[in-house]
């Protein structure tokens, strides 16, 4: 990757970010200009990474295995009880009751679930897992641009100024690169007109904008630009009056917020091509807890927040597909606090109306110890990147899976 645009990227996600990223003269300034045509509706891919590691086990559990039940004698969960029990899935997984919310998705096939998914790097390491998740590179820790942004880049379509979109306080790994991509912790406060300057500061505005446009930085010039014209195509009322559909109740949660803004950006038309999320707190080393605890309630935060998306995109749906991700999983064995440590293999979820939904797709054999990696952890059975590049092709019509996850040799999950 070129210098120039690795510096464009982190210095465009600089200039747009939510959070402090612009001042408000320079939101005055942008949003005192007509509001430019919407991009024609886009075809977008939304991610959710889950940072801290999930349990996969916990969240989606091979119920049937009774090594499951010994080696977790405080964790095991099953349809079988009575009050609070899990949903079984296909007579072999069930899913957690926190997710409970999901349930009508997975029934009507617009969910799926992927088992035993994780990288071929065995690292326990959160930042370095993580790093090579969102590079697609998981041998190779010196790379500049994230999976994500080169997908953009192979889309070939991104000319709009939020083709990619993190509603993060910073630009996450998977968007940098070549193609311009932003990170906006809050759509109302990037549009936000600031109604106490007077016509002074209006020429203000206007030099400031003039400053950017005739910068002899190019780089400065153009991430001035793409600032600018991201502001001009959202207006600050739909934002700030933004209703969303009949039905869709977003959690007051991080990942709730998050959601729904992207939901907002597709529905608005702005040329979103690909939409990026984050959940925390997945590294339940203590008191992990089964029908309470953490674990639970983060996942009811997490399934709540996809339901409500999912509902409010409405008719947009088939133009959606939604993919969840986590750095690695944690040991089948609980530890003495209750808890479970790092270990390699986890789940993720998928949701599209178009894909075949409603089952489990893994390659996972047993729990016995003879079976399990290092005698203590689910077995990686698939790639990560069989599935971020099947998604990629289904969504993006990406095909060509050597450019977008460089030295991969492997296939399409589906």
């Amino acid at each position: 990757m070129k210098r120039s645009a690795f510096i464009r990227s982190g210095a465009l996600a600089v200039f747009a970010a939510g959070w402090g990223g612009l001042p408000a003269f320079v939101h005055a300034a942008a949003t005192e200009q007509k509001i430019i045509h919407p991009y024609k509706r886009t075809k977008t891919l939304v991610c959710i990474f889950q940072r801290g590691a999930m349990d996969g086990l916990m969240a989606v559990s091979p119920y049937t295995d009774m090594n499951l039940m010994a080696l977790r004698p405080r964790l095991f969960m099953s349809p079988a009880q009575t009050e609070g029990g899990m949903f079984d899935l296909d007579g072999k997984f069930a899913l957690h009751p926190s997710l409970v919310a999901l349930m009508p998705l997975y029934k009507e096939n617009r969910m799926s679930v992927v088992h035993g998914v994780g990288s071929p790097n065995n690292t326990r390491s959160h930042f370095d897992a993580q790093d090579f998740m969102e590079s697609g590179m998981p041998h190779t820790k010196n790379s500049l641009t994230g999976w994500l942004n080169r997908a953009l880049t192979l889309n070939h379509q991104y000319s709009s100024p939020f083709s990619g979109v993190s509603i993060t306080k910073s630009l996450p790994r998977s968007l940098q690169g070549e193609a311009q991509s932003l990170a906006i912790s809050n759509l109302e406060e990037f549009v936000l007109q600031n109604n106490n300057y007077g016509k002074s500061a209006n020429s203000i505005n206007t030099s400031f904008e003039k400053l950017y446009n005739e910068s002899n930085n190019q780089l400065l010039k153009q991430t001035g630009k793409d600032g600018f014209d991201a502001l001009k195509l959202i207006n600050l009322e739909q934002v700030k009056h933004y209703k969303p559909a009949d039905g869709a109740v977003y959690p007051n949660s991080p990942l709730g917020r998050s959601l729904k803004q992207i939901a907002m950006l597709i529905k608005m038309n702005v040329g979103l091509e690909i939409g990026f999320a984050e959940s925390g707190g997945w590294d339940t080393h203590i008191n992990q807890g089964t029908l309470n605890g953490a674990f639970a309630r983060n996942l009811k935060d997490f399934g709540d927040s996809i339901a409500a998306f999912w509902t409010d995109l409405g008719g947009y749906q088939d133009d959606v597909s939604l993919m969840t991700m986590t750095e690695f999983g944690r040991t089948v064995h609980q530890n003495g606090t209750g808890g479970t440590d790092h270990g390699r293999a986890s789940c993720l979820f998928l949701l599209d109306n178009s894909l075949t939904g409603g089952k489990v797709m893994h390659q996972m054999g047993g729990l016995s110890k003879e079976e399990l990696e290092d005698g203590r952890d689910l077995p990686v059975t698939t790639d990560f990147r069989s599935v971020f590049s099947a998604v990629a092709a289904h969504r993006l019509n990406i095909t060509n899976h050597e450019k977008l996850f460089p030295g991969w040799k492997g296939r399409n999950l589906f």
